[in-house]
């Protein structure tokens, strides 16, 4: 775009129809007009920009006369798109990939520049509170899918210079945008730099699975361990309070979460309620939240082996032998009703709300007394699973949840065939799992446990109260 005469611009125009394929994709538009009595056009993606929007832009331009045309394509923009966010460029792969984010590309016969004019207006749902990440007392707002709500809402919160939200695109087809969110004075710039160089480094053709494509390529190793290395969060409450612990909040475009590093097992099992209320109510929450994850992964394995042990069970917990006779082993009930459990969830997923509670009561009746009466399952053991499935929804990690879930399994299974070897040895792989864990940050994952650091690891377990700060 060198030359500045009509067929410049023509042959201009033709190319960058070609290239964006306007013939053969029906939302990719282009409008021909004269602004001051010279060709222009302008590309941009129907769908991303509103209409009337592009009605007003269309009718600012053409209203400019001729005499009042300026000479050079800076002084147009400092003019007439003083009032909008407008870039100049003539790259052509930059200008491609601006048009495919909704940007509207400006072309003006007699300027070697195209102007890149943002008003872009994604379609978007409200932001409100996530399923997942409910709260008792506190904000109602959640993140959305698209990334610039997101980081406006980590912004309200966060009214400092010192917040810093930088941008990415990964993917070479999708070129989807990723945001790296920390407050600078806070942060551990060695870390911080070692993410960007890694995320600069990603080398694929799209993420298709959004965050969970990020996650894979960010940490490659260690697949087999199945303890999260990242903590998932729908709040902007929860992103903002890691941002200013000195924390990093990754987004990604199109996903309604926000992935937090680095971060320890504490960490991810830490919860919003903790903190919207008093502090001894918050400490009562976190230490239940503790206990009822350990119960989680060792309740229905000790159950298993007494029942394998009898003589070890004293009077006063003999009620927790079975009340009736055992037709079906209870390692094979105890795994049916595990994988059960798991297609009960998948089916909830995708059942249509107006069915999901009939549907809900009848796989109540059949799995609870139906099954009991049938002799396939014993309440004791029905009654230990429905704690654990329960349970499990204490913490707000899936992922953690289902690590928790296959330990358990492997405890189970080992429990059943060496019994009380296999019992300690279930458990003891299960701490090597956490402690063979390492942060993204190539830290440990039982901090501040390990190495000990007995201030921070006191404020994991108690709620205090927070610092305050004198009137000067």
């Amino acid at each position: 775009m060198s030359e500045t005469n009509k067929t410049d611009f023509q042959n201009t125009f033709n190319r960058f129809k070609k290239l964006l394929r306007t013939e053969d994709s029906f939302d990719v538009l282009y409008k021909e007009f004269l602004i001051g009595g010279r060709e222009s056009v302008y590309f941009f993606i129907n769908g991303f920009v509103k209409d009337d929007l592009m009605q007003k832009l269309t009718a600012s331009f053409v209203s400019i006369k001729k005499e009042n045309m300026p000479s050079n394509a800076e002084e147009f923009s400092k003019e007439y798109l003083s009032h909008m966010e407008v870039e100049m460029e003539e790259a052509e792969d930059i200008i491609i990939k601006n048009v495919l984010s909704g940007v509207v590309v400006l072309f003006i016969e007699g300027y070697t520049k195209a102007y890149l004019i943002d008003c872009r207006s994604y379609p978007a749902r409200g932001v409100e509170e996530p399923e997942k990440d409910r709260v008792m007392r506190g904000s109602r707002d959640g993140f959305v899918e698209t990334i610039v709500s997101n980081t406006a809402l980590i912004r309200r919160r966060i009214r400092s210079i010192e917040l810093t939200n930088e941008i990415y695109t990964v993917g070479r087809s999708s070129k989807t945008d990723i945001a790296v969110c920390y407050m600078r004075d806070r942060v551990d710039q060695e870390f911080l730099k070692g993410l960007i160089q890694r995320i600069n480094g990603i080398d694929i053709d799209s993420l298709t699975m959004n965050q969970e494509s990020l996650a894979e390529c960010l940490y490659r190793r260690g697949w087999w361990n199945p303890f999260p290395k990242y903590k998932y969060t729908e709040r902007p409450d929860t992103a903002a309070a890691s941002i200013l612990e000195g924390g990093i909040a990754v987004l990604v475009d199109n996903s309604p979460s926000a992935m937090i590093l680095p971060c320890s097992v504490f960490d991810i099992l830490e919860e919003a309620d903790d903190y919207y209320f008093p502090p001894v109510t918050g400490t009562y929450l976190r230490l239940s939240r503790f206990l009822i994850t350990i119960l989680t992964m060792i309740l229905t394995p000790t159950w298993l082996l007494l029942m394998k042990n009898p003589e070890w069970v004293p009077e006063w917990l003999a009620f927790i032998f079975p009340a009736e006779e055992i037709q079906v082993p209870l390692i094979w009930q105890l795994i049916i009703l595990e994988f059960a459990i798991d297609g009960l969830r998948l089916a909830a997923v995708n059942t249509p709300n107006m069915l999901s509670t009939p549907l809900s009561v009848i796989a109540g009746l059949v799995l609870g007394d139906y099954a009991v009466q049938s002799g396939w399952f014993n309440s004791e053991s029905m009654l230990y699973m429905a704690f654990v499935v329960l349970a499990n929804y204490s913490q707000p990690s899936f992922e953690l949840g289902f690590a928790l879930k296959f330990m358990r399994l492997i405890t189970l299974l080992l429990t059943q065939v060496f019994q009380v070897w296999g019992y300690a040895f279930g458990v003891l792989f299960t701490i090597f799992c956490v402690c063979q864990n390492r942060t993204l940050s190539g830290k440990s994952y039982l901090y501040p446990l390990f190495p000990f650091n007995g201030r921070e690891f006191l404020r994991r377990f108690v709620r205090i109260s927070l610092p305050q700060t004198e009137n000067k």
